[in-house]
């Protein structure tokens, strides 16, 4: 059965983003941000509560320390670095998901982080190392794409396992890497558009790039960003669909 994860928890201090309350109790699994693009310890406390109450399996989701950009910049640092701030950032969830009696099930890398371990495996193999080294029952969620052989063999070396992830609301391009947001249409905003790629990733183990070229992938999770505006009734109509299956 494929799981509908969401972004959760990125709202900042005063700062809010996403609609937690009304999207949790709809989705599966929820990456929660672990202080370093986004959220706080009083929003991870809130977050993870919210995920117990909706009986959510939670998955911590480190950035790069970038909170002014979102952790949507792409950071030079060394795998050390990577490493480092990927343990840094689990331990910090844990420690609120301790104190609520809840566990962290897997590791979501967050925006540019996320982007920069599909296109470097030096960066994958760090991220990879450090969750070995934390825990090795914690999977690995990645982009679903043509490494997938590849980057399974380098999380088998470490002892730990990967979760496949398709994303329902980002347009991709041929090589089936993700569009860049900087680009037109890179984020789609329609429900039917959504729900149209959910049917064919169903039926046919594929999506379509923004060129029509086909992409057969392997699929646990399917992404949808909670910062998207249109979000809630995305989700809603996942749900929906993937409630009759």
């Amino acid at each position: 059965m494929i799981k509908l994860n969401c972004d959760m928890g990125e709202s900042f201090g005063v700062w809010k983003i996403g609609l937690d309350v009304d999207i949790m109790p709809l989705v599966d699994m929820s990456n929660i941000a672990c202080g370093f693009h986004a959220s706080d310890p009083v929003t991870m406390d809130k977050t993870v509560k919210l995920a117990l109450k909706n009986d959510v399996v939670i998955g911590a989701h480190p950035g790069y320390p970038d909170l002014v950009g979102f952790g949507r910049r792409n950071l030079k640092c060394s795998s050390d670095e990577i490493e480092k701030m990927i343990i840094y950032q689990i331990g910090a969830l844990e420690a609120i998901c301790k104190t609520n009696k809840a566990k962290i099930r897997y590791v979501k890398p967050h925006g540019a982080l996320y982007n920069t371990m599909m296109s470097e495996s030096e960066v994958f193999k760090a991220i990879a190392k450090a969750i070995s080294k934390y825990d090795k029952k914690l999977n690995l969620m990645i982009l679903s794409s043509s490494k997938n052989e590849q980057y399974s063999k380098i999380a088998e070396d470490l002892g730990i396992k990967l979760l496949f992830e398709v994303f329902a609301d980002r347009s991709y391009m041929d090589d089936g890497s993700l569009m860049p947001r900087s680009m037109s249409n890179a984020v789609l905003g329609s429900s039917d558009e959504v729900i149209q790629r959910l049917d064919y990733l169903i039926k046919e183990g594929a999506i379509k790039s923004h060129t029509g070229k086909k992409l057969e992938l392997k699929v646990d999770c399917i992404c949808v960003h909670g910062d998207n505006t249109h979000a809630l009734s995305i989700v809603k109509a996942m749900r929906k669909y993937l409630d009759k299956i």
